[in-house]
């Protein structure tokens, strides 16, 4: 069943970077609406349980390293089709292979450091909003 609600996070990178406030414009002029928003670093047990489903696969190490080396923004985004929206939004996770004008195109700089993560199905998003958001932080 489809929702009207999708999770994002930006990455370190783009907070490392300044991107924040371009990426959130780019969100809201997306016509996306902010349920739940905040800045948050995760530790390593965090990123091992977020990220689990790639414990097995060669970049499972890198990908924690890179995910609790500074802060992220943790966010719930609501709009009509909002996961496959995010999707389009973002771009491929390579960016040499995203379109002109993504959220990865403009602001990541390889498939690893690639500044926003979006959720792929509406099962995920929900998973991931509730990993990061208790239910009074959702409005």
């Amino acid at each position: 069943m489809a929702t009207n609600r999708t999770f994002t996070m930006l990455k370190p990178d783009s907070v490392e970077k300044g991107y924040i406030g371009a990426i959130l414009e780019k969100i809201n002029a997306a016509g996306f609406r902010i349920a739940a928003i905040k800045m948050t670093q995760m530790t390593v047990a965090d990123a091992e349980k977020f990220y689990e489903v790639h414990s097995a696969r060669p970049f499972f190490g890198e990908l924690v390293e890179f995910m609790t080396r500074g802060p992220i923004v943790a966010a719930i985004l609501e709009k009509e089709n909002a996961v496959e929206d995010f999707r389009v939004l973002i771009g491929a996770t390579n960016p040499v292979d995203a379109a002109e004008g993504t959220i990865r195109k403009l602001y990541a700089s390889s498939m690893g450091e690639n500044a926003v993560h979006g959720s792929d199905s509406d099962d995920n998003a929900a998973i991931e909003g509730a990993f990061h958001f208790s239910g009074r932080e959702i409005f």
